[in-house]
């Protein structure tokens, strides 16, 4: 048998999947309005999924108590981020410096369940006297091109499954730099598997997950008002503003 039949080339990349950025926030919560930054990476990928230049990670003193269910989730206790994390707002400006200087040069963001690392990055700096983001664009959200384009395979979508699925491995979860650099190359997996509906600009990605985003929760809105009539989705992508209850 002819060995060529087993060397059969990646299906091809779009253009906006070649150089990513990467993003990722470890927090004390889950309140997008409340929680703190605990520790948070930002960095770039190559189209081979590999850090290219500043691999960047921060340790943030968040000055309140990290919950010790946070902890149990990332591994980082109040002591340790007290003694050797950085001052809040001085990790917060800095993140927020780099993703600007991100999308000026036009390079998507990849942030997996965007709404949840952009809302608390948005409150975290109005918290701090930093200027927000505004209009974050375009940004890459792993979860929602996955669940809309693969709406009906079964399981749960967190990181480490999603990564499975797609071969990316991710050894270290919750590491915010582990999970960051995962959520890129399991974007760039995706766009080769679905290469005809995601080959246009990181605009037009963009604009098309802030509609399937609001589809997406919509259907499970409607999934939760059949147990719950009281039920409201929380809507926006890739902010959340509304209230949560």
């Amino acid at each position: 048998m002819n060995s060529f039949l087993f060397d059969l080339p990646q299906s091809p990349l779009p253009a906006w999947a070649k150089k990513l950025a990467v993003f990722d926030l470890e927090t004390t919560g889950l309140n997008l309005k409340e929680s703190r930054i605990v520790t948070a990476c930002a960095a770039l990928i190559d189209e081979n999924g590999q850090v290219i230049g500043e691999d960047v990670e921060w340790l943030a003193d968040p000055v309140i108590e990290i919950p010790e269910i946070a902890t149990s989730v990332h591994k980082i206790t109040t002591a340790y981020a007290r003694e050797h994390g950085r001052p809040a707002a001085e990790v917060v400006g800095q993140i927020v410096e780099r993703l600007r200087g991100y999308f000026e040069q036009g390079i998507p963001v990849v942030a997996y369940n965007a709404p949840y690392d952009f809302t608390i990055l948005h409150f975290e700096a109005l918290r701090h006297g930093v200027e927000p983001l505004q209009n974050p664009s375009p940004v890459v959200d792993p979860l929602v091109i996955d669940k809309f384009l693969d709406r009906y395979r079964g399981g749960k979508r967190r990181l480490e499954l999603t990564a499975d699925f797609y071969q990316v491995p991710l050894d270290d979860a919750h590491n915010a730099t582990a999970d960051a650099v995962a959520a890129g190359r399991v974007a760039q997996a995706i766009a080769r598997k679905f290469f005809d509906r995601l080959d246009v600009s990181a605009e037009q990605l963009h604009q098309s997950q802030v509609a399937w985003a609001k589809d997406l929760d919509l259907d499970f809105a409607r999934f939760m008002q059949g147990k719950d009539p009281s039920f409201q989705p929380q809507l926006g992508w890739p902010l959340k503003f509304q209230e949560e209850k």
